[in-house]
């Protein structure tokens, strides 16, 4: 690990350990507690279970996108692959951003696929997890408010993660539309720096990167011309999206609550975008943003939700820590170099 990587991991380190520090202080952390030594043993393995559902399907769906790359893997090869990918944006600042270039890394060593092969294919899943999370928070939201007034700390927060939302799809559909001018100029602009930084020849750097650039987009376009497996991609999404729903159901059941699912079906698509926070895999910005989204939306205490979003944040983000971990070490990838 460099200097760089390693300040970078201190400082998210640190600034999550701030952000449980205040949330167990607002809160109450004996109340946090006694609300985890009373959770149901059967239902949080459930819980577990539910996100191990999650991964597999998430990893089918790499799995569909890699295949219409012509990169072909098996099924628990694709698990240990996506797990390995979870793990990378879990232990980087910045979430998917931090950990993309590794999961590409992953997929390269576990495929024998060219790198900018395996970045368009981690950067088409995640892009198209968006398209079902946009899905859920309007279902959601018309269903909640069927049903119960929104508050005003709710509606701001709907109308910023729309306005987060159509930010990144503006910036991708920008970057789609404009590929031919980056694949001409941006190598020519990043690679004399390069050149000079690491001492490469420059010129075989501007041309190596235009290829590699260009690669990446025509693979991109590649996947959005299957049809079929796009659409299956885009299904098996969803199918994880729910998967996480019920493991954050049945997580409140484990401390002897009961939610709608309509809830959820919009408060995990938005404290996700919390993730874009620079800590590891958003750890302690998302567990917060859950607190602070169901709290006013169920009418729950904020210690049992607390505790609910701790057994679920143990299924979703710490469980592919430790299976990821492993993946990444078989497939002999370092998470930071």
């Amino acid at each position: 690990m460099d200097e760089r990587n390693r300040r970078a991991l201190l400082i998210g380190g640190i600034g999550t350990i701030a952000v449980f520090a205040v949330l167990f202080f607002a809160v109450g952390a004996r109340n946090i507690i006694d609300s985890l030594l009373s959770a149901d043993p059967l239902l949080v393995v459930a819980t577990f279970a539910l996100a191990l559902c999650w991964l597999a399907a998430w990893g089918l769906m790499l799995r569909t996108v890699l295949a219409s790359l012509d990169v072909h893997v098996s099924v628990s090869t694709a698990f240990l692959v996506y797990t390995g990918a979870v793990f990378s944006n879990n232990v980087t600042p910045f979430g998917q951003a931090g950990g993309e270039p590794i999961a590409a890394l992953l997929i390269s060593e576990a495929s024998d696929a060219r790198y900018e092969t395996g970045l368009a294919g981690i950067a088409t899943v995640d892009v198209l997890n968006v398209v079902p999370s946009i899905s859920l928070i309007l279902a959601g939201i018309g269903y909640y408010a069927t049903t119960t007034a929104i508050n005003q700390q709710l509606e701001n927060t709907v109308a910023s993660a729309v306005v987060l939302i159509g930010g990144i799809v503006a910036v991708i559909v920008l970057l789609w539309r404009w590929r031919h001018v980056l694949v001409d100029r941006l190598p020519g602009l990043v690679a004399p720096r390069l050149g000079r930084l690491d001492r490469f020849d420059a010129d075989a750097l501007e041309k190596d990167l235009k290829e590699r650039l260009g690669r990446f987009f025509a693979n991109i376009e590649r996947v959005g011309t299957d049809r079929w497996r796009l659409s299956s991609a885009v299904g098996l999404s969803l199918v994880g999206w729910l998967f996480q729903v019920a493991a954050l159901l049945v997580a409140f059941e484990a401390i002897g609550y009961a939610v709608s699912p309509a809830v959820l079906l919009f408060v995990i698509p938005l404290a996700n975008l919390a993730g874009a926070a620079p800590l590891p895999g958003g750890l302690g910005g998302i567990d917060a943003a859950f607190v602070t989204l169901l709290v006013p939306t169920t009418g729950i205490g904020a210690s049992a939700i607390t505790a609910a979003v701790l057994i679920f944040r143990g299924a979703i983000y710490w469980m592919p820590v430790v299976i990821g971990g492993i993946s990444v070490s078989r497939f002999g990838v370092r998470a930071f170099r």
